[in-house]
């Protein structure tokens, strides 16, 4: 599945599902604005029909409200919007835009570490 771009509200509702599992409309809304703010409802309706759509989120019936999760994970959304990245600005090539992170010390000492046994596995 290739990963869509979400805008920021909808990476906001996306993040509450990764962090959760599942919530129904009620419990996004209260995360996002609070449980006295009633008045965007319709906003996370929706952010949720939108997100829908775009298959990132699915809907399961659970009494009398429903349910929501997400159908992709973190990883694989960040992996793709990551591949998108860098077709846009290096021709398809992740390389730069890992000596980069690398260079300007983005990266802990545990990511790499984890980088390296990636790369060591790969090795043919």
């Amino acid at each position: 599945m290739t990963a869509n771009s979400l805008a920021n509200a909808e990476l906001s509702v996306m993040e509450l599902l990764w962090g959760h599992g599942s919530l129904t409309a009620r419990q996004i809304q209260d995360e996002l604005y609070g449980e006295s703010d009633r008045s965007q409802h319709g906003t996370v309706q929706r952010l949720l029909q939108r997100l829908e759509e775009k298959e990132m989120v699915k809907r399961e019936k659970t009494g009398a409200a429903n349910a929501f999760s997400a159908c992709i994970s973190r990883e694989e959304y960040a992996g793709g919007q990551l591949e998108t990245l860098a077709e846009r600005l290096a021709g398809g090539s992740i390389a730069p835009l890992l000596s980069h992170l690398i260079e300007q010390k983005r990266l802990s000492r545990t990511e790499l570490r984890r980088l390296r046994e990636l790369l060591d596995r790969r090795k043919p």
